[in-house]
């Protein structure tokens, strides 16, 4: 039976917000959580983007059951990888045993921020494989000197580490990007059922191995007033990755959702209070072989939205 997860999109919600809509998920039976680590929201109407790595410290104490996933993490530029190892080894302690670290090659939206660039995609995979061998090093235990072609560190050691390993799971929206997931993670994140991208990650040794996914729906009372605020909220995620991991910021990501309509946003986020239009974008997540997928919630009733999960829609997600 394939989980599903309840997504905290941090960039259309404040911090106490966030908190709370992960109690919300853990008491309407969500499987697992992931949440979002941005530096801005993906367009301002959305509003938000705090510090994720505080709302996990945060969630993981107002919540007992509810496994926790950053979807994703970028440990090359606005992160070192040395201080990810520690926040992730931190968490670890904070929710044992319900704890996965997902790692990525970011967004040129939020890597940007510190002035280092952003480098072509085969650079960014080449980084992120040589951070997590950084982060691998440190959770050892010993003091780690490195000296590597992107990243060093200077006799570092972590002294709070959890018993249990950490796994971490790999971004990948190529297959390039899904070969390095299959070599350095322990388990696959993609957020489309694109057979490639799985092929390429059973090929290089992913076979058997988790896979989780992540949509979106906006679901709510009214049709109309879902599909105009999905539109509103979302309206940017109609172009492809290649074109999203590129742009700059909020305001280029606003030029993209101007060139869409509601009718093209609602072709791919079920809108409104159908529930079998839910199952139904869920499906070809099963089909492909997914073993988690994580739902996005457009707009602020994250409570409805839970209710109704609760009540009805947990039941026809599992009886796929």
């Amino acid at each position: 039976m394939v989980a599903i997860g309840y997504s905290l999109m941090s960039e259309q919600r404040t911090p106490t917000d966030l908190v709370a809509d992960a109690v919300l998920a853990e008491n309407a039976g969500f499987d697992f959580s992931t949440i979002s680590d941005h530096f801005h929201p993906w367009v301002e109407a959305q509003g938000h983007s705090p510090y994720i790595w505080s709302l996990l410290g945060a969630i993981s104490q107002v919540t007992k059951t509810l496994p926790l996933l950053p979807y994703v993490t970028v440990p090359i530029i606005r992160y070192h990888p040395a201080v990810v190892a520690q926040k992730a080894a931190t968490m670890a302690l904070l929710a044992p045993g319900r704890f996965r670290l997902g790692l990525g090659s970011g967004e040129n939206l939020n890597e940007h921020v510190v002035g280092q660039g952003f480098p072509g995609v085969d650079v960014r995979q080449a980084m992120l494989e040589e951070a997590i061998e950084i982060m691998r090093e440190l959770w050892k235990g010993d003091y780690v000197t490195y000296r590597g072609d992107y990243f060093d560190v200077e006799r570092a050691r972590l002294f709070d580490l959890p018993e249990e390993e950490i796994q971490i799971g790999v971004a990948a929206g190529g297959a390039q990007a899904a070969e390095v997931a299959a070599k350095a993670g322990e388990f696959l994140i993609t957020t489309s059922p694109d057979a490639e991208v799985i092929e390429a990650f059973n090929k290089a040794g992913g076979k058997g191995r988790a896979i989780v996914g992540q949509t979106t729906v906006c679901w709510g009372p009214d049709e109309q007033a879902a599909r105009k605020l999905a539109l509103e909220l979302h309206g940017w995620s109609v172009g492809g990755w290649k074109i999203k991991a590129e742009l700059v910021g909020p305001e280029s990501f606003q030029e993209l959702a101007d060139l869409v309509t509601e009718e093209m946003v609602a072709e791919s986020v079920p809108c409104g209070p159908d529930l079998d239009k839910i199952v139904e974008s869920i499906k070809p997540f099963v089909d492909a072989g997914f073993t988690e997928v994580a739902i996005t919630q457009i707009g602020p009733d994250q409570e409805g939205f839970c209710k109704i999960f609760e009540a009805e829609l947990a039941s026809k997600l599992r009886s796929l």
